[in-house]
Formats: structure tokens, C-alpha cells, sequence
């Protein structure tokens, strides 16, 4: 049985001891080590180096605190043994150790993600690009140059050779045929979208075109447009409109379904952006629930857009739910557990430790240094004067006593705004840590390897931007 060593903080100890403990039966055995600091998350990988004296043969590992910082791979070697962080919060510690199943691979789609540039032909070749590589780095596979009806887009051919020579995959959204066929001459790879009275173009180009019906409701021009296409053997995905609520959302999921049930193995392509963009609602949710309904029907190629502003995260959360949705469809699972970034607004577990839990640990501390955690029933701030508990930030300031000190105090300002955001939505809180917003914004990312001070200052955060 493999035996890991636990290096801890006193103030953490016997919390690390509970979590162990409850976690039994293990397939390992385990010992704590507290190494002389009070707070476990300031350890160094120079710290343990230098207070780590006695022999480690009898252990296999060592788990370290998730924020510990430092080289830890140098550290295995200086060791001889392996040193690892653990998880960053205690009772994250059984999750950690596989206790709620293996961690799933979420690599692998099978849904290519076709990103419109809505009104290309108002914008400069230089703009198309740049938003063309701000899609790709959100996840498009491919770039969707939309054109506008009556309108003049002189520089189409050039637009699609710039984005072809930088190596992306190219459609051309247009209902004017002889559009379809200037892009297919210059080198789209897609032309969206061809109707049964259109259908002579395929004649005329070699790009793959992406067939509608007539009229949304109009299944069977759709049906024998399919049909015409596998007697010619020709390449093709087929749509059949996904309908904005309320006007008909429920009967064109039907008819995707009744496409799929038909025609088993051809292409299919539903444009999410009638629900996402024409919702006004968090897009995280709508588009999750639209990909899970593309993933059970074995679409190949979802068409999302980037209209209103309330949409922009629209790729990167589809490029998400796709690689969720797939993991679970071919592990004969639901959707959980695969990853959080999903949930962008409220955690699945926000608040770690109960009051009585908090009121523990501020029992113990002999420092003057704030200390700020949240709980169900509210915030707490604690130091070696006592614990405060407060559900209104300003109902703190009083009695921290920092009129003196207005960096400290602008410090704690930010925090507890911080922990008010969290505690109000139910997300996790840990100080001196901008909150998660999982997809749905950017995370700045953190150094492991240089350790951040206590109680961050104005120094502290130059540089970084949007992480509250």
C-alpha cells in the first residue's frame, strides 16, 4: 500500500486530519507533518527543503498545499521521492484521491464549430482576420464570412485568400448564388447555404455546400435535396433550421431529430445562434443544453454567431459543452463531473467550512493578519483580536481600524467585494484569489513558482486586470 506524507501548517493540522480521516477506507496510508509555519499556504519549496530533515524511505509521496510555491520537481529530486500539490481547499482532498471516480479525458469533439463574422462585407480585410484569429483562439474550427443581401462585397475573394494563406478553413454565408461562386473560385471551403432553387450551383463550384430547405417548415424540399446529393455523390451537410423561441423551436428540434432518423449517417449542421443570440439570457446555459441536444443527434457542425455583446463567449463555451457532451455520450455518462468550468455562475460547493468550523480556526490564530472566509451564513473576518461576521462589507470597515493604513484598507475593500460576489452567488472564495468565472471570461493564470505575500497590495496587482 502506497504511504504519502501530508505537509501541512499548524492552523490547518487537524483539519487535515478530519478530511483524512473521513475519507478511510484509502488505498494508502498517510502521515501529517506540520513544518513550523502557521498558515499552510505560504509554504515554499524552499522552506520544505530546508525544515525537511529526517528520512523519507518509508513514504512514496508527499503531498504538499495546493498553493505551496516553488520548483517542485527539483524538490523531487533534492528529496529522492516525489513531491505533488494537493489540492488547494481541504475538502477538495477526496475529489483529489479519485474518491468521485476517475478524471475524464475532454480533449476529443466530434462537433466542428463554424463562427460567423456577421456583416464582413462592412468590415476591412484587416478586421476580418483579427476576428478571425480571436474565433480560433476561442475554438473555431472554421471562419463563416457572412455577407449581406443587396450589398457589395468588392474585396470577398481577397478576404478568403488572406484567411486561406494564414491556414484557416473557410465558408461564405450567403443566399445570393452568384456570391457562393465567386468564394468557391477563390478557395471557400464551404458555402452556406444552397436551397432547392439554388441547387445549380453545385454545378458550377467544388466547395462542400450546406444545404436548407426552401422554407424552414418545408421538410421534404430539404429530403429531396439530400437525396439529389447522395445519387450524385457529392459532399454536403444538411440543415433544417433551428427556429428562435417562440416560433417554433420545439417542432425544428423535431425535424432534426426526424433528419437524423432518416438519413443515419450524412452531416448535419444546426445553427445555434437563432436561440443564443435571440435569448436574453446567459448564453453558458443555452448553449450547453443546445450542444448536449447536437451531441445526442450526432451532428457534425454547429453555426454560432457573435452579435450581441451579451453572446460574446459564445465559442469558447460551445468549445467546452462539446468536449463535455462528448465525453459523457461515449462514457455512457451524465454530464458531470467531466469539468467546472461550465459553471460560471454559482459552485457546486461554495462554502467549504460551516461557521462552527471557521470559528475553530480563529480560535487558533495568534497573528494580527486578516484572515476572510465565506460561509452560508456569510462572511467572516478573523485575526488574533476575535471574529467579525457580516453579511454587508461596509458593516466591517468600524471595526477593522484601518483609518491609518489606506493601502491595507483598500486591500481588504477588494477582498471582502470579493467575498460579498461569491457569498451572494454561491461560488468559491479564497483570499487573495480573483474569483472563477470558469468559460465564461479568461482566467490570468498563476505563477506556482513565486510565492505572493500576504495581505496583497496596489504592487501586488499591477498588471492584472479583470480578476475580481
Amino acid at each position: 500500500m502506497e504511504k504519502i506524507l501530508f505537509l501541512t501548517g499548524r492552523l490547518a493540522q487537524k483539519a487535515l486530519e478530519r478530511v483524512l480521516l473521513n475519507i478511510e477506507p484509502t488505498n494508502f496510508s498517510w502521515e501529517i507533518k506540520q513544518i513550523g509555519l502557521q498558515v499552510a499556504g505560504l509554504m515554499t519549496a524552499d522552506m520544505i527543503r530546508r525544515r525537511l530533515k529526517e528520512p523519507l524511505d518509508d513514504f512514496d509521496r508527499i503531498v504538499v498545499p495546493g498553493r505551496c510555491r516553488g520548483d517542485l520537481d527539483m524538490l523531487s529530486i533534492d528529496l529522492g521521492i516525489k513531491v505533488i500539490r494537493g489540492p488547494e481547499e481541504l475538502k477538495d482532498i477526496p475529489r483529489f484521491f479519485n474518491r468521485e471516480g476517475p478524471k475524464m479525458n475532454i480533449s476529443n469533439y466530434d462537433i466542428s464549430i463554424f463562427a460567423e463574422i456577421v456583416d464582413a462585407s462592412k468590415l476591412s480585410i484587416v478586421d476580418i482576420l483579427d476576428k478571425a484569429e480571436q474565433f480560433k483562439r476561442s475554438g473555431a474550427n472554421v471562419i463563416d464570412i457572412g455577407c449581406l443581401p443587396e450589398t457589395e462585397f468588392g474585396h470577398l475573394e481577397e478576404s478568403i485568400t488572406e484567411l486561406k494563406n494564414k491556414g484557416f478553413k473557410v465558408s461564405v454565408d450567403s443566399l445570393d448564388p452568384n456570391e457562393l461562386i465567386r468564394a468557391s473560385n477563390a478557395g471557400a471551403d464551404f458555402l452556406l447555404s444552397l436551397t432547392p432553387e439554388t441547387l445549380w450551383v453545385i454545378n458550377e463550384v467544388s466547395s462542400t455546400p450546406v444545404l436548407i430547405p426552401s422554407q424552414p417548415s418545408d421538410e421534404e424540399s430539404l429530403i429531396n435535396s439530400i437525396e439529389h446529393f447522395i445519387k450524385i455523390d457529392r459532399d454536403f451537410y444538411a440543415d433544417a433550421i433551428l427556429d428562435p423561441i417562440p416560433f417554433g423551436l420545439v417542432n425544428s428540434l423535431c425535424r432534426y431529430q426526424r433528419l437524423r432518423k432518416l438519413f443515419p449517417e450524412i452531416k448535419l449542421m444546426v445553427g445555434v445562434g437563432n436561440v443564443s443570440e435571440l435569448t436574453e439570457a446567459d448564453t453558458i446555459g443555452i448553449n450547453t443544453v443546445l450542444i448536449g441536444i447536437c451531441s445526442e443527434l450526432r451532428a457534425n457542425a454547429v453555426l454560432t454567431t457573435h452579435v450581441s455583446d451579451h453572446a460574446r463567449r459564445s465559442v469558447n463555451e460551445i468549445d467546452l459543452a462539446r468536449r463535455v457532451m462528448f465525453a459523457a455520450r461515449e462514457n455512457h455518462s451524465l454530464p458531470k463531473g467531466f469539468s467546472d468550468d461550465l459553471l460560471t455562475i454559482h459552485g457546486k460547493k461554495p462554502f467549504l467550512d460551516s461557521y462552527s468550523e471557521i470559528k475553530s480556526t480563529a480560535e487558533n490564530v495568534k497573528d494580527p493578519n486578516f484572515r476572510i472566509q465565506i460561509s452560508n451564513d456569510g462572511i467572516h473576518v478573523y485575526n488574533r483580536d476575535g471574529l467579525l461576521t457580516e453579511k454587508d462589507p461596509f458593516a466591517f470597515f468600524p471595526n477593522l481600524k484601518l483609518d491609518d493604513d489606506s493601502s491595507h484598507a483598500f486591500y481588504m475593500g477588494v477582498e471582502l467585494a470579493r467575498a460579498e460576489i461569491a457569498w451572494r452567488l454561491g461560488k468559491r472564495y479564497s483570499q487573495d484569489r480573483g474569483l472563477s468565472w470558469g468559460v465564461a471570461a479568461d482566467d490570468p493564470g498563476e505563477d506556482m513558482l513565486t510565492h505572493c505575500q500576504p495581505n496583497a497590495t496596489l504592487k501586488r496587482r499591477k498588471g492584472k486586470k479583470n480578476d475580481l
